[in-house]
């Protein structure tokens, strides 16, 4: 009967000693969380870097360089005008058209932005008031010049 005893304790000891050793269902739980929350945000960060440089590669071209530029100038002309934006956007095209509204000098521009590919890509129009204007078209004097051709 003693054998039977010193079994027992044997296998009470050795069940402490394998129980020491593992990892509870809490502790699992835990690391499993802490691993998913690393995970997506090392996913999310890629993400947002990808996302970042899909935007650099198009290259939007913005109408309101042209209508600053227009604007710049003290003198306006009736018409249509059109150009490129030479190497700065390669393929894309514009025109533009001025016409007066009023006759004291408040002109609408329209200013449009075409694709490589022909489509529209930008639309802007904008008010200009020049009262001085009339004088210089009766005048003669040269256009806008920004690359534009007749």
């Amino acid at each position: 009967m003693r054998l039977n005893f010193s079994t027992e304790n044997q296998v009470d000891r050795q069940v402490r000693r394998c129980s020491g050793f593992a990892f509870t269902l809490l502790e699992v739980m835990i690391a499993t969380a802490i691993f998913f929350m690393a995970i997506f945000a090392i996913l999310e960060l890629t993400t947002r870097s990808l996302r970042a440089a899909r935007g650099l590669e198009d290259s939007l071209v913005d109408a309101g360089s042209l209508a600053a530029a227009y604007a710049k100038t003290n003198f306006v002309e009736e018409g249509a005008m059109s150009g490129d934006f030479g190497e700065e956007h390669p393929g894309f095209q514009w025109t533009q058209y001025t016409e007066m509204i009023t006759t004291n000098g408040l002109y609408l521009v329209d200013f449009q932005i075409f694709r490589p590919d022909g489509t529209e890509d930008t639309t802007l129009s904008i008010l200009l008031f020049r009262p001085e204007a009339e004088n210089q078209q009766s005048r003669g004097l040269n256009r806008f010049g920004g690359g534009g051709r007749r």
